[in-house]
């Protein structure tokens, strides 16, 4: 049985969040769909004091969901071609995000290895920007109590500022998981 992640599952740090949320259920629901896919992989942001962070500037139009209340979806259009579908964790007042990377489509082969990826096949787009994900429609995280084996981290990938940071998390052995790079 699935069971909606709280807002105090989020209201914690944001790296804590990017490793326990490994393992988790996305579940998307549109047009009388449903689709679920497990995360895989995730990357933790910081905020202020991270430089690859949106929010490590100033509050912005675009950021300002991040200094918002932990448990919202923080999307956003990434090099003109992909959204980027990221959960905002930390206190309110506090930004802090965390980047889901890759996941495993249940029940088909499709790759969402990659965040762009993923958001394309789950049709995660700017309409679902601040979209409250304790809310249990539309678009949700869930445990159905799986707890993966063994897990690892590694610097972020696809970034420049603040790489040698160690919070990517991924499932160890998972073919979904992207390469290292």
């Amino acid at each position: 049985m699935l069971k909606v992640l709280k807002r105090s599952f989020y209201a914690r740090s944001s790296a804590l969040v990017a490793k326990e949320l490994l393992g988790k259920i996305i579940v998307r629901e549109f047009s009388g769909r449903k689709i679920t896919a497990r995360i895989v992989e995730t990357e933790a942001y910081l905020g202020k004091n991270d430089p690859a962070s949106h929010a490590a500037g100033k509050m912005t139009k675009r950021n300002s969901v991040m200094f918002g209340a932990p448990g919202h979806a923080y999307v956003y259009f990434c090099y003109g071609c992909h959204f980027m579908f990221n959960t905002v964790t930390e206190k309110e007042g506090r930004a802090g995000a965390v980047l889901i990377r890759a996941a495993e489509i249940a029940g088909s082969s499709p790759r969402a290895g990659g965040p762009g990826k993923l958001a394309k096949y789950l049709k995660i787009g700017r309409g679902l920007n601040e979209h409250d994900l304790t809310s249990g429609r539309k678009l949700y995280i869930a445990d159905d109590g799986f707890v993966p084996e063994k897990t690892g981290k590694s610097g972020r990938i696809g970034i420049s500022g603040a790489r040698e940071k160690l919070l990517r998390f991924f499932i160890k052995g998972n073919r979904h998981v992207s390469k290292y790079r």
